[in-house]
């Protein structure tokens, strides 16, 4: 093991030299390839055997991820690579391409600088290849295109030369239409992916081999030759002759940026603070003498060090030993240790500069999003936000009584490592909710909690959920305190949809006081609100909002923390089914306050604004909203018929068929309740021979004819009367 020895020490050297940096993923559509090429990059690269490349998936180190062959966990590793007699230090995160673990990807992005888009030349360019483009361009991270399993068009679809270009070239155009329509318009031209200039690479990831053009141009060896070792059967010789990590860590290192060019652009897009502070120069400048910005993409459970945080580290010097502070945390923590990562082994350096991906363990306050400073006052990274939220939940228990307290650890620790799992622990019954994106992403956790953490448990069934929302406008509904001296007057309405799009896409700030209430103003008056609404806002809470249009009333100031918490309460539980609230506008539009403030506390007010917004919502009218995913399906034509009556049957529309030569491709909207068991039905449906993916496309409209008795059945389920109150309930 020479070669990775001498290597450490080489990237202990280059993690000092920034401008022979490269942080690099790679991202693409479920079982394109993402891995094994990563696994014979860090191969060739001399950090693990050659043998076992591709074989041993050194990122998929997870026996979850070995056993169901993916990728769950975003893994990352560095390596040293040399290119044109230059050394250069390439820190690659491989992260996962199933649409439940999506928010992985998002987490990745914030930490590198460029990606590989890996497409399979079968399948070509699919829903999720899309989805990795667009959340790789929304951070400013360059792309650069691999089109993987190369073999498979001649050993397998007999394809001839012509056909196989023909086939890149759609690939290609498909992938630069995308970064043509996603792309910053002052980088369009400069990132899509050309041929000519060494952007694109093509190969098989599995047997080891790559060519692009410049190395094609260098060896004289031409299409045409690769066709012949292939259709010869001889891809040993090619893997010799064109190396699949030489190709691609020459692209990444010609055509990526390094931190120094990257920050620059990346920092305006991820930190919304001063850019002419110290920091915000130290951040552009990438300066290792600045204060420290460090942006946590992972946690990571180590059995040995506890909590290791993984980030990138765009400003500043990480020292063994050092106070930092988590922003939005009371406490500083001290750093214990920082290391380098290759595959699942950390080498332990005194000192990381800035420019790096780093793990650090001792910051227990942090969790993956967290921004970590030397500077307590550093405004936070920009949210990261994923693209779909948690649909799915199941309730689950421990087994042995005796394991309560160390569940109860075990998934605060779940919920750290992986924030697009949602937990809630109910003290009163001892149940605890899991929610996550799908059923497979919340059977990982289930598995992880006993085989990792040792705590057996038992699990529900998997139950979909819900949100609740307002068909029209509602109020003013009067809400009075216990004591009956404080009356509070709201109204209820539907957010404008813009305005909750604009939210989601984390356009307009979410979940918090309002920050900075002029510019909220300026861009809701944009999107049509009115200008006394606009700068009323006093609070935005997941897609709903709180506004104040009241004048002049005495005592309000005093009061309005309280009606905000009432707000939050009342859209964390709504009326109808005790489920989430989304897209709510609440008013108020007067309050009667009594002069003592003795009078006028949290038992008074809350109830009395809480009770004002439900009994508004039952006279607004209220609406469950189900989760909704897009199912693309490809099959061989004579299949069809199967596979759309299969998604007929579970509430599907159909939105588009389209047809290539064999097969035919299904695109539908479906409800996620009615996905459970898709995979078992789709494969006998279509004799195994169906390919399909989902993606989470957000909440619509439950049909009025279903809502009853879903309502009812979620109401008996949460130990609650079956009929939900009407108005006159919340009346005073």
């Amino acid at each position: 093991m020479g070669r990775k020895e001498d290597n450490i020490k080489k990237a202990q050297t280059l993690m000092r030299k920034t401008e022979f940096i490269r942080n690099i993923g790679t991202a693409a559509h479920i079982d394109h390839g993402k891995t094994t090429l990563s696994d014979n990059l860090i191969a060739g690269a001399g950090m693990m055997s050659e043998e076992l490349a591709g074989k041993q998936l050194l990122l998929d180190y997870d026996e979850q991820e070995q056993a169901r062959g993916i990728t769950i966990n975003a893994a990352n590793a560095s390596m040293v690579h040399e290119f044109r007699d230059l050394e250069y230090l390439i820190n690659l995160i491989d992260t996962p391409g199933h649409v439940d673990f999506g928010g992985d990807v998002t987490r990745a992005m914030r930490a590198i600088d460029g990606v590989i888009i890996v497409v399979c030349a079968v399948e070509g360019v699919m829903p999720q290849t899309e989805t990795v483009i667009r959340q790789a361009l929304k951070e400013k991270v360059k792309p650069i295109l691999f089109v993987n399993k190369v073999d498979r068009l001649i050993n397998e679809l007999k394809v001839d030369p012509k056909e196989m270009e023909q086939r890149f070239f759609k690939i290609i155009t498909e992938v630069n239409d995308r970064i043509r329509k996603l792309a910053p318009d002052d980088l369009k031209d400069e990132w899509i992916a050309n041929v000519e200039t060494g952007a694109v690479a093509f190969g098989s990831a599995y047997y080891n081999w790559a060519i692009s053009v410049p190395f094609m141009k260098e060896t004289g060896m031409t299409f045409k030759d690769i066709y012949d070792y292939l259709a010869n059967e001889d891809q040993k010789t090619l893997a010799k002759k064109a190396p699949i990590h030489r190709i691609i860590l020459d692209m990444v290192v010609d055509h990526m940026p390094n931190p120094l060019d990257a920050q620059k652009l990346r920092i305006t897009q991820i930190w919304h603070g001063e850019l002419d502070s110290p920091l915000g120069k130290s951040m552009l400048d990438c300066n290792p003498k600045g204060d420290v910005a460090l942006m946590v993409t992972k946690i990571i459970m180590d059995p040995h060090a506890g909590e290791v945080a993984i980030g990138r580290l765009f400003s500043g010097t990480i020292v063994r030993g050092q106070e930092m502070q988590v922003i939005g945390m009371p406490n500083p923590n001290r750093v214990q240790s920082i290391a380098l990562c290759v595959g699942d082994d950390r080498i332990s350096v005194d000192e990381i500069i800035a420019g790096n991906i780093i793990a650090a363990s001792g910051l227990k306050d942090a969790i993956a999003g967290s921004t970590v400073s030397s500077n307590a006052g550093m405004e936070a990274f920009e949210r990261i936000v994923h693209y779909s939220e948690p649909v799915v939940t199941v309730a689950i228990e421990a087994k042995h009584m005796k394991d309560l307290p160390k569940l109860v650890e075990v998934l605060r620790t779940v919920s750290k490592a992986d924030p697009s799992i949602q937990v809630e622990i109910n003290q009163e019954t001892g149940e605890h909710l899991l929610s996550g994106m799908g059923e497979l992403h919340l059977e990982i956790t289930e598995y992880r909690i006993v085989n990792e953490y040792g705590v057996e448990i038992t699990s529900s069934e998997p139950i979909v959920v819900y949100r609740e929302t307002v068909e029209g406008k509602g109020g003013p509904f009067e809400g009075k305190s216990p004591n009956r001296h404080n009356t509070f007057y709201l109204e209820v309405m539907p957010l404008d949809e813009d305005i909750t799009d604009a939210i989601l896409s984390g356009e307009i700030q979410s979940d918090g006081k309002v920050k900075d209430a002029k510019k909220l103003a300026r861009e809701l008056q944009d999107m049509g609100m009115e200008k006394v609404e606009a700068k009323g806002v006093e609070y935005i809470y997941g897609t709903n909002m709180f506004l104040d249009v009241t004048k002049g009333i005495q005592y309000l100031h005093e009061t309005i923390e309280l009606c905000r918490e009432a707000f939050m309460e009342a859209m964390k539980e709504g009326p109808l089914a005790r489920e989430r609230c989304q897209g709510v506008k609440v008013r108020l539009v007067d309050a009667k306050l009594h002069e003592d403030s003795i009078h006028r506390g949290p038992a008074q007010v809350i109830p009395a604004v809480r009770s004002a917004i439900y009994g508004a919502m039952c006279q607004a009218g209220r609406a469950l909203l189900e989760p909704k995913q897009k199912v693309f399906i490809n099959v061989p034509q004579d299949m069809m018929g199967n596979a759309t009556r299969e998604m007929q049957q579970r509430r599907a529309v159909i939105e588009n068929i389209g047809q290539d030569e064999e097969t035919a491709n299904i695109d539908s909207i479906a409800p996620v309740a009615e996905m459970f068991g898709f995979a078992s039905s789709i494969r006998s449906a279509t004799t195994g021979r169906a390919l399909w993916s989902t993606e989470n496309c957000g909440f619509e409209r439950l049909p009025r004819e279903l809502q009853t008795d879903i309502v009812r059945s979620i109401r008996v389920r949460k130990g609650l009367k079956p009929e939900p109150y009407d108005a006159s309930y919340y009346a005073p």
